[in-house]
């Protein structure tokens, strides 16, 4: 597959980084020579430096050989006009990030596929998303379904009072009798971990598991977690993010929402009818006491400045909110979530990213999810009758050791399995892996 990638910048060099591991051949465009620099010196792909708009530009990275044009670059107008374009060229499918919500809302109606727009993909959008999906458990770092949650992948921060710490994994085998969750993955000191029986846990460690719906509650227990209803949210910051998380979450909960500057609170008020929209500084730990910090339940920190949301969503927790999520530009900032107190940070470019990653996954994976910080990513796939696991025991198909099974849904019910399960037609499989194997992983499945 030939791909073309137009915007070096953060959406498109972790979208090359994530492509690169398949074997594509990847072409990144962009005008500054120094992202493309960054980009050649650390990923396996081809750099055109130019504007992608240029019909010069496109031919040139060959667009007519193109399977994908993806156009991430900060301009939307930019984005639009070289899907535009590349598609008149030949290209086979088109992928545009937007941050006007419009394009979405009337995707259909403003007939964008006629013009040569394929998919569009807003980061504001899906940040908002994001959210509203970690909200629904807010024990968790991070939750994601599979199935409907027949089967779930849970992550939960080791504290010193869990049973967990400093045991193996074998060695913790008694805490989970009904074998109703398993381990498939440990963030420790930014590395990523695929935990084996003699893998120890350790204090600090952000854990993941694979649970069944009635394993939940076990994690928690193990983790020493309690779940907390969330009923009172507080937004600071009334940016594309902020309006799209409140228009959300308002339909659910109790929703706060503090924006400093007077005109965009006019307009937030005009658009949110079910949010309270506050003219205040949410780094005002006044205001914000005025405001009943402490009864809040959650409290979501969604500013421009990266540092202002991290300080804000520490103040709140240290005034016993029970979850905070702040939103970074800075990807590097991911990885501090484990060290700092605040329960998870997101930034926009990585989730738009992957969602284009899972765009391409259509049809050879039933769904992906990624987790926030770790250098790893969760897909579930679909057992044919002919493919290489079909007959086999777990342990005798060749998983690369640097992915885990997690989990098998069988004829609707989630079950945990061990080495000796043997796979079946149309059974469901979540597998975490590494970036590098998912294309090992994914061959396992395929139909031969």
């Amino acid at each position: 597959m030939r791909i073309i990638i137009a915007g070096a910048g953060d959406v498109g060099f972790h979208l090359a980084k994530l492509l690169s591991y398949e074997g594509y051949g990847i072409t990144v465009i962009d005008k500054d020579s120094d992202k493309l620099r960054y980009a050649s010196n650390h990923l396996d792909v081809q750099t055109l430096q130019g504007n992608s708009t240029s019909y010069s530009v496109l031919n040139k990275a060959r667009v007519s050989k193109a399977d994908l044009l993806i156009s991430v670059t900060s301009s939307e107008e930019t984005n639009l006009t070289t899907c535009i374009l590349g598609k008149k060229l030949g290209a086979a499918k088109t992928v545009a990030r937007v941050s006007n919500s419009e394009y979405l809302l009337q995707q259909e109606e403003l007939q964008l596929a006629e013009l040569g727009i394929d998919e569009l993909i807003s980061p504001e959008l899906l940040a908002a998303a994001e959210i509203k999906r970690l909200l629904k458990e807010s024990a968790f770092t991070d939750y994601h379904e599979f199935d409907k949650g027949k089967l779930s992948l849970v992550g939960v921060k080791i504290n010193s009072s869990s049973p967990l710490v400093n045991k193996t994994v074998q060695e913790t085998a008694y805490l989970n009798p009904n074998f109703s969750f398993i381990p498939v993955a440990m963030l420790r000191n930014n590395n990523t971990i695929i935990p084996r029986s003699d893998t120890y846990f350790r204090v600090h460690d952000h854990a993941y598991f694979i649970a069944q719906s009635k394993g939940i509650d076990e994690v928690l227990e193990v983790a020493n977690k309690k779940r907390v209803d969330i009923r009172n949210v507080m937004i600071f910051g009334g940016t594309p993010v902020g309006f799209h998380a409140a228009r959300l979450l308002s339909r659910k909960y109790r929703v706060k929402l503090f924006e400093t500057d007077r005109e965009r609170c006019i307009q937030l008020t005009e658009t949110l009818p079910d949010t309270l929209i506050i003219n205040a500084d949410g780094r005002d730990l006044e205001v914000l006491e005025d405001e009943n910090l402490g009864e809040m339940d959650a409290f979501i920190a969604v500013t421009r400045n990266s540092e202002t949301n991290i300080i804000s969503s520490l103040v709140a927790k240290n005034n016993s909110v029970k979850k905070s999520i702040a939103l970074v530009e800075n990807i590097d900032y991911i990885h501090l979530s484990q060290n700092i107190g605040v329960d998870t940070l997101i930034n926009k470019k990585l989730i738009a990213a992957n969602s284009i990653f899972k765009l391409l996954r259509k049809g050879d994976v039933l769904s992906l999810a990624s987790i926030h910080g770790a250098d790893v990513e969760v897909l579930e796939f679909e057992v044919h009758h002919n493919s290489s696991v079909c007959g086999k025991a777990l342990k005798n198909c060749g998983f690369p050791k640097a992915s885990i099974v997690g989990g098998v849904i069988r004829r609707g019910t989630g079950v945990i399995v061990t080495g000796d399960f043997v796979f079946e037609d149309l059974d469901h499989v979540v597998v975490l892996s590494k970036p590098q194997c998912i294309g090992k992983v994914e061959a396992l499945f395929k139909e031969k």
